[in-house]
């Protein structure tokens, strides 16, 4: 990355707003590569990880970073806001980077996978930090980057990732094991044995609901794959394409898409001369009702996005100083909006007919920019949140988003108006529309919105 010949840092220093870029960068929808966008539909696609039992691919849409060597614990502890006490090969963690500021750059899973091991899953902005961290300080690592397929789909991956999700998710691992499977611990990593091959499993849901991420050699994916598929036949197994995949963090409360907070600072502009113009901090968009020339108003703390629970002060890291002065103050709280049946029918309403018309909303994945912020009102107009990930869930038979709310307004019950559109008939993104802001009434729910979530969350936690 330190040899690209134009640096992110080039491209905030050449633009009077680097907000008001990324709002018109010409960046279409996220895509999700390889997967097909749906195996049967995605009403029922959605409908299985509730009800029956699914199979998530999970094998390309995500960068992996292996970080090995002496240095490496030393280095991953510095650069996330977990506590790595007791943590030893065999675990996992939802691995958490903020900014000397203390904003949040992003998150990603950590798997522990053996000694002086590690593997990093997720989108690219923390193991970028992490790439460019380990080279500035010269520890004694090595790095083997696996990237996502976004810009080369045919390009063969290190390692296949499925997710076997839903209520009889652990009927067919048994059936696939040939017996009893050894369940781990939530965030813990077993062996399963499947067509014949020993591969590793880690206790964790993407839904929020039972099952296990089935990972191992890439060659190996399209066997474990077709034996998956078969032993799940007589449950009611469904394949999730593209098009339901995104939308299972709705129901399970995970935003999974904060702005990275690197734009700004001078202690950050060394990393940004470092970044390419074309990484997925350059090559993002926002969008939505929100907008702000100030990109810092963009930026997110482990309070807004629910991550308090997992921030710890027992061992130095980039932010700990700032986010220790935040701990002392008010913070934010994530919820999930259900969003006004009538007021969503009035918008798609709207594009049936002469007149304005409302922002299309795409179904079941609403997004249509990789950083979506649109503005949520009370009942006197004024700005009271910021909603981000959106769209519908057929199991709930309603549009969600996942917001943050001021403290005040983070009650269950509590009734907003979220605005949807962008404001002077849109930016000039490709996804983009002419269009007219439209109110759309929300109601404040709880993180995870759907009860079986609720339910499964408590007792991984017990």
């Amino acid at each position: 990355m330190s040899t690209a010949k134009r640096s992110l840092q080039d491209v905030v220093s050449s633009v009077s707003s680097i907000s008001e870029y990324l709002y018109n960068n010409q960046t279409g929808a996220r895509v999700y590569p390889v997967v097909l966008p749906e195996y049967s539909n995605w009403r029922e696609e959605q409908r299985a990880w509730r009800e029956t039992v699914c199979l998530f691919d999970l094998s390309y849409h995500m960068t992996d970073l292996y970080v090995k060597g002496p240095d490496a614990f030393r280095l991953l502890n510095t650069l996330t806001i977990n506590s790595f006490r007791g943590f030893e090969p065999g675990r996992a963690k939802q691995m958490v980077a903020t900014s000397p500021d203390g904003y949040v750059i992003g998150d990603v899973i950590l798997f522990y996978l053996d000694k002086e091991l590690f593997q990093l899953v997720g989108r690219p902005s923390v193991a970028n930090w992490v790439e460019f961290q380990a080279q500035k300080g010269r520890y004694n690592v090595e790095l083997e980057r696996d990237e996502w397929s976004v810009s080369d789909p045919n390009r063969p991956r290190k390692t296949f990732r499925f997710q076997v999700q839903g209520p009889y998710a652990g009927a067919v691992l048994e059936k696939l094991n040939g017996g009893p499977v050894q369940q781990p611990k939530f965030f813990h990593m077993g062996w399963i044995t499947i067509a014949g091959h020993r591969v590793r499993i880690l206790h964790h849901g993407m839904a929020s609901v039972q099952g296990g991420e089935i990972f191992g050699p890439a060659e190996l994916g399209p066997e474990i794959k077709a034996a998956i598929l078969e032993a799940g036949r007589e449950f009611g197994i469904r394949h999730v394409g593209s098009r339901a995949y995104a939308t299972n963090t709705l129901e399970s409360g995970w935003i999974p898409s904060p702005l990275p907070a690197v734009y700004t600072g001078e202690s950050l502009r060394e990393y940004r001369e470092w970044l390419p113009a074309t990484s997925y901090e350059g090559g993002g968009s926002l969008g939505g009702s929100f907008f702000s020339r100030n990109i810092e108003d963009y930026y997110l703390t482990p309070w807004d996005l629910g991550y308090d629970h997992i921030l710890k002060f027992d061992h130095d890291f980039f932010g700990r100083e700032a986010l220790e002065a935040k701990a002392k103050e008010p913070h934010r709280q994530k919820v999930t909006l259900a969003w006004n049946s009538e007021d969503v029918a009035k918008v798609m309403a709207s594009w049936f007919g002469p007149g304005p018309n409302g922002k299309y909303i795409d179904l079941p994945l609403s997004q249509y920019a990789t950083w979506m912020y649109d503005k949520v009102l009370n009942g006197k107009g004024e700005m009271v949140g910021i909603s981000t990930f959106c769209g519908y869930s057929w199991n709930e038979r309603k549009m969600l988003s996942l917001a943050i709310m001021n403290p005040e307004y983070a009650q269950p019950g509590t009734e907003v108006v979220l605005v949807w559109g962008e404001e002077g008939g849109g930016s000039r993104k490709p996804s983009v529309e002419p269009h007219t802001q439209m109110q759309i009434r929300a109601t404040v729910g709880p993180v995870p919105y759907a009860e079986p979530a609720r339910e499964y969350r408590a007792a991984v936690q017990r």
